[in-house]
């Protein structure tokens, strides 16, 4: 792992498990092993870091949604999009955790608005490209309701329950959403 990669490791554990305001550079390079300079150098400042995590888990969101042969059926792409979420929420529960934290605290929420707007239209016009070869109209709606469950799965697996039963869900959503 490079260190810039690493800055980015260590400061995502870091914010999960201090928060964003209480956790200094200092303490992020003593964790890294590596110079506030370094810091400084790739990210220009403790909010370009937070930044660059918000950036990596956009990526990985739009990894989730990306089509990878638009000429799927639109319901195999559904398909696609909820394996992925679940797949992605195990590997990187962290950065999830993270994320949701991000946006939930006034402070980095206004720091990230222009990134978590970007993020949010590409996720719905993403849905709503699919849902237009369903059910054109509705379309909007139904894109509504699809991305709010999956956030609410998301929501609980990440902060409420210690037992949730994953698997099982993203079983019961292909029923629910596939032929």
């Amino acid at each position: 792992m490079d260190k810039k990669q690493q800055l980015i490791t260590v400061a995502t554990q870091l914010f999960v498990e201090r928060g964003f305001e209480n956790t200094p550079v200092s303490l992020i390079c003593d964790t890294a092993k590596v110079s506030k300079g370094l810091v400084f150098h790739h990210f220009k400042s403790k909010d370009g870091l937070l930044r660059a995590i918000f950036e990596e888990t956009t990526k990985k969101v739009a990894d989730i949604s990306s089509i990878d042969n638009i000429n799927e059926d639109p319901y195999q792409q559904l398909r696609n999009i909820i394996n992925s979420l679940f797949v992605q929420l195990e590997i990187d529960k962290t950065l999830f955790q993270l994320n949701l934290h991000l946006i939930l605290q006034p402070k980095t929420r206004r720091l990230l608005n222009d990134l978590i707007g970007q993020r949010s239209s590409y996720i719905l016009n993403h849905v709503k490209h699919i849902y237009g070869l369903i059910d054109p109209e509705n379309a909007t709606i139904r894109s509504y309701m699809f991305i709010a469950e999956l956030d609410g799965i998301a929501l609980n697996y990440l902060t409420i329950f210690e037992d949730y039963p994953l698997q099982e869900i993203q079983q019961q959503l292909i029923a629910k959403y596939t032929k």
